[in-house]
């Protein structure tokens, strides 16, 4: 099948029985994807007739791609990057962070999605944590907020480190000042003491 064959398109309300035809062939929740039909892009062939399909659930700035379905899987593989690209669009123009799936062809390895390790399965969804933990990720971009915490949080540190220098300091000068008043007591001190000696013995001074 060459791209000349088939073009891939959001779905619409006209697809609505084709769709639910094939998604009762991979008895999947019909009844509930049919009220998700905006979430799907489908791929049709050139006499109009469904090929298959593939969802995009968005929750919190990520991305599930789910329910893929085909008409006849000899004609999945070349279906399946129109259809990815089709999404990484739709995910895109929603400024999604991440996508996520539970689907295991080669395919979704062979397309930059790998094992989501445990960093990254804190950022799925609590919605979706239910599923099975065989989970693959692709994150699209960095999130802004997260980073511009970073950047708050390492500004905070740095005037701290500042305040605490500065701390430290005021600590050394009040100390340098101490030990000099110190040391000009004890100077004094002295003075006195020899002062007062020589007052008492005035023979000192003819030793």
């Amino acid at each position: 099948m060459t791209p000349s064959n088939y073009r891939v398109r959001r779905a619409t309300l006209d697809d609505m029985d084709a769709l639910m035809k094939l998604w009762k062939s991979m008895n999947f929740p019909v009844d509930d994807l049919a009220k998700r039909i905006t979430e799907f892009q489908v791929a049709e062939g050139a006499d109009g007739q469904l090929l298959g399909a593939m969802g995009l659930q968005i929750t919190q700035r990520q991305g599930l791609v789910h329910s893929e379905a085909f008409t006849d899987f000899a004609h999945a593989e070349p279906l399946r990057q129109p259809l990815l690209d089709r999404l990484q669009a739709v995910a895109a123009n929603h400024g999604l962070l991440r996508l996520w799936t539970q689907e295991q062809a080669p395919f979704w390895h062979h397309s930059g999605l790998a094992k989501a390790d445990d960093d990254a399965l804190q950022k799925l969804p609590a919605a979706w944590r239910g599923a099975s933990p065989a989970w693959l990720t692709l994150k699209l971009k960095d999130d802004v907020e997260e980073v511009i915490s970073a950047d708050k949080e390492f500004a905070l540190f740095m005037e701290s480190e500042r305040e605490r220098s500065r701390r430290v300091l005021q600590q050394a000068r009040a100390l340098k000042f101490v030990a000099a008043l110190i040391a000009f007591g004890v100077f004094l001190l002295v003075i006195v003491g020899g002062f007062l000696l020589v007052k008492h013995n005035p023979q000192l001074l003819h030793r």
